[in-house]
């Protein structure tokens, strides 16, 4: 799997170090894009940094990456939750959380189609959410979490003539920083949740990372346009954080 080069957004920590690894181990070359540098080091690594809420940035940065690699892989993992009730959520918030999980997608996406197109292979992969289905304090991130979900089922719709499958990893509570940012870590709040998840327990970086080379292994073509809830069954019923 030499051929492969993959884009990582977020892969410094996290699930997008943890994804990043794992692809590497596979013979992939990645590109992680983040503000800040990896926790993590590879010959195989190559780091951009660039604030994706950042258009302009987030353009050059594209640019500058499709011209020096021939991307097969779009993992868009980067994300922010800007947690807040109704009463104090801003149009802002709606704008920023916009440019981040979908504008700077929109832009990665198209710097890197013409090398898929031209090899008519490519996985596109997107780290979504089960607060897609609504959480409290989320408008914003709610919002465009079900964003990915539209834009990824209608980009499955156009690419997959050009052999390129486009698909949504959505994870429930996982064990990240972005979730400690919320609910203390060794809290009793996170441990009274994690007992409310249908398998008794928080989800890890590993569970995550697990789903992502199911959709970015080449060999699985036939689906795409999916939404594959990873969230121990807190998408089935009701989850409150």
């Amino acid at each position: 799997m030499s051929d492969y080069t993959a884009i990582i957004t977020g892969g410094s920590k996290g699930i997008g170090a943890d994804l990043g690894q794992r692809l590497i181990e596979k013979g992939y070359t990645v590109v992680s894009l983040s503000r800040g540098a990896p926790e993590w080091s590879n010959a195989k690594l190559v780091h951009v940094e660039v604030d994706l809420l950042d258009a302009s940035a987030t353009e050059q940065a594209a640019g500058e990456i499709a011209a020096q690699h021939e991307v097969s892989h779009l993992i868009h993992n980067a994300g922010m939750i800007w947690p807040n009730l109704l009463e104090e959520a801003k149009p802002s918030d709606l704008t920023g959380l916009t440019q981040l999980h979908l504008g700077s997608a929109l832009t990665l996406l198209q710097a890197s189609l013409p090398s898929m197109k031209a090899k008519q292979f490519g996985r596109v992969l997107f780290n979504g959410s089960r607060a897609a289905l609504g959480v409290p304090t989320r408008t914003a991130y709610s919002a465009t979490k079900a964003g990915i979900i539209g834009m990824a089922r209608t980009w499955a719709l156009e690419l997959a003539q050009h052999g390129i499958t486009v698909n949504v990893v959505a994870p429930g509570p996982v064990q990240t920083d972005n979730f400690w940012g919320i609910i203390e870590k060794g809290s009793a709040r996170e441990a009274e949740l994690a007992k409310r998840i249908p398998v008794g327990r928080l989800g890890t970086v590993r569970d995550i990372s697990n789903a992502f080379l199911f959709f970015c292994d080449p060999e699985n073509g036939f689906v795409t346009g999916q939404t594959l809830y990873v969230c121990g069954g807190g998408s089935v019923g009701t989850l409150s954080l």
